[in-house]
């Protein structure tokens, strides 16, 4: 039997070196594991160094503080957990509008109505889990108000913009930054002498577009890098800027880096994330969208979001009617807000402005089966994350057809007045004035425990992620800050009511 191979001994054999496998696997994984927490850590201390030199802090340089910091409170056998750092790749992913997942997936959407540029979220294995690092050279942002006109080239490092709108003074590359003269496709000559003329042509007093404090909340649709909102701020006009990441690409970032309020979002099948009524303008200036499709739906989307009296400004070739093509989209769009009960509230040059009417009298003086219809009585028009649109005329409730307007008071009173739209969640004036002096408070004691480390200009971009009734952004009014008030999907609908006190905001699913 000499010579033939042991059984046992082969099975010994093999048993011994899976163990020592198992056992290399397990050192590998353990100080592998070490080394990425190690790094998340190092990169975590690296965003902490920024964020001090951001709030005007003083740099760590013997990098003690830090360690006591980081396990100064943590018991001896609790192991701090860390996330890893996402790829370079990732410097600017926004995980639910990544257009790379809708190719990867192949999820069929129709690209003529702009479906791709919705919201689609990954399942639970496609998504990530790591920190998203900032683009390579990053620099502590420059602080506002100088930031509204110039932003570093590295922290938003694309300039495709700049070459292909260089006609229209959108932005312009001067070395490591990147400037705003304050143009755009129609306003060459800066957004602050179209804004003076859009206040000019509705008669408003001193041509200031705020109309005395009754226009204060804007919808900029297609708004490219935001300079109609930000010249509208220094007349106390807050905007919603809204533009789709598209072949632009993300010109959103521009605005939030240049510390002015923006969405990213389209107007395609699904309703914007904003209530009823929230908007006395909206705005749309070469925005390049097709307002007759599909029996006029994003026109009426439009209609959904504006106030009572609201007006639209909409400035484009086919306003004065050059050619065979502009004059039958002229006419065509003239008889569909026409039908809506819209009115010519003033038009000059290239530029319209159309009226919303104060109550619903002119929806019940027109003939029967003309189009749009109005909305099913049981279609509430303030649910919004998620609906389709639908193209129909959204009518007024009926407090507001008895007070012909919404019933707010001018900006700033607007701000700490009870809104009419309490009543919907049976909210009383004082359940409301007892939530604004909370706030009031608790904002006064953050700004003194946060007084050591910031300065005046140090914060610009806040968000509130359980807005509820804006109290904590009210209490901000007198700093210069503005503040995205998110209210959760799956929570009371208080989002009007931020809207009706003159701020902005979301609905939001986390």
């Amino acid at each position: 039997m000499r010579g033939r191979p042991d059984g046992g001994q082969k099975k010994r054999l093999i048993t011994s070196v899976f163990v020592v496998a198992i056992f290399i696997g397990f050192l590998y994984a353990y100080y592998g594991s070490s080394n990425r927490g190690s790094s998340a850590l190092e990169y975590g201390k690296s965003l902490r160094k920024l964020g001090s030199s951001y709030l005007g802090g003083e740099d760590d340089n013997d990098g003690k503080q830090d360690e006591a910091s980081k396990f100064g409170d943590v018991e001896d056998d609790v192991v701090p957990k860390s996330f890893p750092v996402c790829d370079d790749r990732h410097s600017e992913l926004i995980p639910c509008l990544d257009r790379n997942l809708i190719y990867q997936m192949r999820l069929k959407l129709d690209l003529s109505l702009m479906e791709h540029y919705e919201r689609h979220c990954p399942p639970p294995e496609r998504r990530f889990n790591c920190l998203i690092p900032p683009p390579s050279g990053y620099k502590v942002p420059i602080k506002w108000p100088k930031s509204r006109d110039e932003v570093w080239k590295a922290n938003i490092p694309h300039t495709h913009l700049a070459h292909e709108k260089s006609d229209q003074n959108w932005m312009v590359v001067k070395g490591e930054k990147i400037i705003f003269p304050g143009g755009g496709t129609h306003f060459h000559y800066g957004a602050d002498k179209y804004i003076a003329s859009i206040a000019n042509m509705l008669n408003f007093s001193n041509d200031n577009i705020n109309n005395e404090g009754r226009l204060r909340t804007v919808l900029d649709v297609g708004c490219g890098v935001a300079s109609f909102g930000a010249y509208l701020l220094s007349s106390n006009v807050i905007t919603m800027s809204l533009a789709p990441n598209d072949v632009h690409q993300n010109q959103i970032q521009f605005a939030l880096e240049r510390g002015i309020p923006a969405y990213l979002g389209v107007l395609g099948t699904k309703r914007l994330p904003y209530p009823s009524r929230s908007f006395e303008l909206a705005h749309c200036s070469r925005c390049r969208i097709d307002w007759l499709q599909r029996d006029g739906i994003l026109l009426l989307e439009l209609d959904r979001l504006l106030r009572p009296g609201g007006y639209f400004a909409y400035s484009s070739p086919e306003a004065y009617a050059q050619d065979e093509e502009d004059l039958r989209i002229w006419k065509e769009m003239s008889a569909l807000v026409e039908r809506m009960c819209w009115r010519i509230a003033a038009k000059r040059n290239q530029t319209v402005v159309w009226q919303k009417p104060l109550n619903n009298d002119c929806y019940m003086a027109r003939a029967p089966g003309t189009l749009p219809p109005l909305c099913h009585s049981d279609d509430d028009p303030d649910a919004v994350y998620g609906v389709q649109m639908e193209a129909c005329i959204t009518p007024y409730s009926d407090h507001d057809q008895k007070a012909r307007g919404s019933g707010l008071a001018p900006w700033p009173a607007r701000l700490t007045a009870p809104s009419p739209r309490l009543a919907d969640f049976g909210y009383s004036s004082e359940m409301f004035e007892k939530d604004t002096e909370l706030w009031r408070n608790r904002v006064d004691s953050y700004w003194n425990l946060l007084s050591p480390k910031i300065q005046s200009n140090s914060l610009r971009n806040l968000m509130d992620m359980k807005a509820h009734l804006g109290s904590f952004a009210a209490a901000l009014k007198e700093k210069d800050v503005w503040v995205m008030n998110v209210v959760p999907e799956d929570g009371p609908n208080t989002l009007k009511l931020i809207y009706d006190r003159g701020l902005i905001g979301s609905i939001h699913n986390w």
